[in-house]
């Protein structure tokens, strides 16, 4: 069955948003077009080792390129590495990774999956494992598919040629990583590859053992790696400055608005389905004066929450920020805590108890700094006391997003 595509001029603006590198441009353009003309898809993969269960933002720029291909007509491949997975990707390593069992593995590739398709058509992607064939390989189809690659362009790589020079050791299994997994592209005959740009390397092995095996070498196609929220460094749970996909859309939310206002555009373009057109009017338009950069964030959030959380989600987490950071009201939704009635209480002690402050000395310090409010009064004397002693409710809020609703009973 044939499928109609957009003219390969729009297709390529659209596949070419946000990417680092195409190996080669002119490659991909020529499949293009013959893919136009014969109304057959390309075939596109993306390879994943399931050695995490959790995915943050920054694992969804390459998936999100792997949707923009779906997006354009062509059969995306979700490749989960299950056998690979059991060896470990030596990119970005400095020792030798302890391997996975099949079980460790087969549960971080269930809870994967369930997050991907956040992102990719289930109905339109095809799901793969690359222990279909690597379990498979005879002892004389692997010495044959080594045959094919030679060591001295394997320890060209930076991570190994690294630990060689620090005389730090290299297992014989990691070698055969990136020939195993270009093993993966000869079976699936792939015509273009997505990964980081980090996976440069093994991208490239594929393409040559591809030719190896008598097919066209694929497209190699590398995305940036996501700066984290703090704007200086990868995004990375390790250091904090994440968002992971399964937070909560108030959570994300409030997130997305922390990000530094210059590194926005480059997550519109990595991490939402906006054309390069709509991201460069919505530059104009900030700086012109015409749009505030914080409501160019604010639709940067509620996108990014919309996408995981649905289009509903996306709106309230919206309306939400607007009413707690912009008009100073408070969210429609505060956590309530009850207390019995009883005694007066000091503020300070109540802050502690109620877990909005760590400490009566930053409950002193947060109210001298006017950060606390009661039913949206301010408090300005740290001395103060509330009234327990009757039915009473209290909106207490305490710097600027931690909200209680107090109930004395």
């Amino acid at each position: 069955m044939t499928a109609s595509f957009k003219p390969v001029t729009e297709q390529l603006a659209y596949l070419k948003k946000g990417v680092a590198e195409i190996i080669r441009e002119d490659e991909l353009k020529a499949r293009l077009e013959k893919s136009f003309k014969t109304g057959v898809p390309l075939r596109v993969y993306l390879g994943v080792d399931p050695t995490a269960p959790d995915i943050h933002l920054g694992h969804t720029v390459v998936l999100r390129k792997l949707k923009h291909f779906q997006d354009m007509g062509h059969t995306a491949v979700f490749l989960i590495g299950d056998f690979s997975a059991m060896i470990g990707d030596p990119t970005g390593r400095s020792e030798t990774r302890p391997p996975l069992s099949r079980e460790e593995v087969g549960a971080n590739a269930k809870t994967y999956l369930d997050q991907v398709f956040k992102i990719l058509d289930k109905d339109k992607t095809e799901v793969r494992y690359n222990s279909e064939w690597l379990d498979k390989l005879s002892s004389t189809e692997v010495v044959k598919l080594c045959a094919h690659y030679r060591l001295a362009r394997m320890l060209e790589r930076e991570d190994f040629r690294s630990r060689l020079e620090n005389n730090q050791p290299i297992s014989v299994h990691e070698l055969l990583y990136p020939l195993l997994t270009a093993y993966d592209a000869v079976s699936l005959k792939s015509d273009v590859e997505l990964g980081a740009t980090e996976q440069k390397f093994n991208l490239l092995v594929h393409r040559d053992i591809q030719r190896e095996y008598g097919l066209e070498g694929q497209v190699c196609v590398t995305m940036p790696i996501l700066v984290g929220l703090d704007g200086a460094k990868k995004m990375s749970k390790s250091l904090g400055n994440y968002v992971g996909i399964t937070e909560a859309p108030a959570e994300i939310f409030g997130k997305m608005m922390s990000i530094p206002d210059d590194l926005m555009w480059s997550y519109y373009e990595l991490v939402t389905d906006r054309t390069p057109e709509e991201i460069t009017a919505l530059k104009s338009e900030v700086s012109s004066g015409k749009l505030h950069p914080m409501d160019a964030k604010m639709r940067l959030g509620q996108e990014v929450v919309s996408g995981f959380h649905g289009a509903d989600a996306g709106k309230k987490a919206a309306e939400n920020f607007q009413r707690v950071f912009r008009d100073r009201e408070a969210p429609t939704e505060v956590p309530v805590q009850k207390i019995p009635r009883g005694p007066a209480k000091k503020l300070i002690a109540l802050l502690v108890e109620l877990g909005l402050v760590p400490s009566k000395s930053e409950a002193e310090r947060l109210i001298k700094q006017k950060g606390v409010e009661i039913n949206e009064a301010l408090v300005e004397d740290f001395r103060k006391e509330l009234d327990l002693s009757k039915h009473a409710e209290f909106l207490i809020r305490a710097g600027k997003k931690k909200f209680v609703r107090l109930v004395v009973e």
